[in-house]
């Protein structure tokens, strides 16, 4: 299979408005990233437009639609037409949530959370096999941003990370602001749960904002939100993993409320400066 070979750098997430300032010059970013949904298409601009970027650089598919998690068997349409993007493209690098979206023939515009047990661990081994068998190359699997906590589950989701790894081969997506939404709201510690993470397996890093709220019982709430730059205790959390991982491909999402092409290209600019220091503190 192929594996995941996206350059140690910073990217940042395509959006379409931002193509014109992209192709004005070189820019200081070294892969982009698109969700995968929105390329399913046969033609049209999004596929004139991504032709073009891959021409100067390497490129990163995002699935948010396939329901890895889902109880039922996964969507053949949807792969199959994911083989062919994969296929028409050839990215360095595909990867999905461990979240589940679509329940028989309803899609649901959200990543829905899972309950961490021995039969989930088997069914999601077992989309993920399908996956990389249907599409000839190693997928990465992201950690999810969560909001509440199964009763019913019996392995920590580092573990449940980690033997989803070992037993299909995929390599893992590791998103830090996820951790830190989701150890802020279940009272956990994001530094303890970095030190357990399967490091080992990570070959790509997910930057983004997220927005401050509080629950019904007045404790903070935060949720994944993709609209704001990237606050500071994520990023320094992001230079925690750093210093034990090295430097790895880091991406800016920024999905909502999308700012200026500048400003997008400024908080890439910002993760790039973190990774160069991570190589020189690594070579040192």
């Amino acid at each position: 299979m192929f594996p995941s070979t996206l350059p140690r750098r910073a990217g940042v997430g395509f959006k379409p408005e931002h193509f014109v300032d992209i192709l004005a010059g070189p820019q200081p970013v070294g892969f982009f990233e698109v969700h995968a949904e929105n390329y399913m298409g046969a033609g049209g601009p999004p596929h004139a437009q991504l032709g073009k970027l891959r021409e100067d650089y390497a490129l990163s598919i995002h699935g948010v639609g396939l329901s890895i998690g889902s109880m039922q068997p996964l969507d053949r349409d949807h792969l199959a037409r994911l083989k062919t993007l994969c296929d028409r493209y050839q990215p360095e690098s595909f990867s999905e949530h461990l979240a589940w979206s679509s329940h028989d023939s309803v899609f649901l515009n959200d990543l829905l959370p899972l309950p961490y047990t021995e039969e989930t661990l088997a069914r999601v081994t077992d989309h993920i096999d399908n996956v990389q068998t249907t599409l000839g190359r190693r997928m990465l699997l992201e950690n999810p941003a969560t909001y509440l906590l199964f009763a019913e589950s019996t392995i920590e989701e580092t573990a449940f990370l980690a033997e989803i790894a070992r037993r299909t081969g995929c390599g893992l997506l590791l998103d830090v602001n996820n951790v830190f939404v989701a150890a802020t709201n279940h009272n956990l510690d994001p530094d303890a749960y970095i030190a357990r993470f399967p490091l080992e397996a990570v070959c790509e890093i997910h930057l983004s904002g997220h927005c401050e709220t509080v629950d019904d019982a007045g404790a903070p709430l935060l949720i994944d939100s993709h609209d704001t730059p990237v606050k500071d205790p994520v990023w320094a959390l992001y230079q925690a993993v750093l210093a034990r991982l090295g430097p790895v491909a880091s991406l800016i999402e920024w999905d909502n409320d999308v700012p200026e092409w500048p400003v997008l290209r400024a908080e890439a600019a910002a993760a790039q400066r973190m990774l160069d220091a991570a190589a020189r503190q690594k070579a040192a």
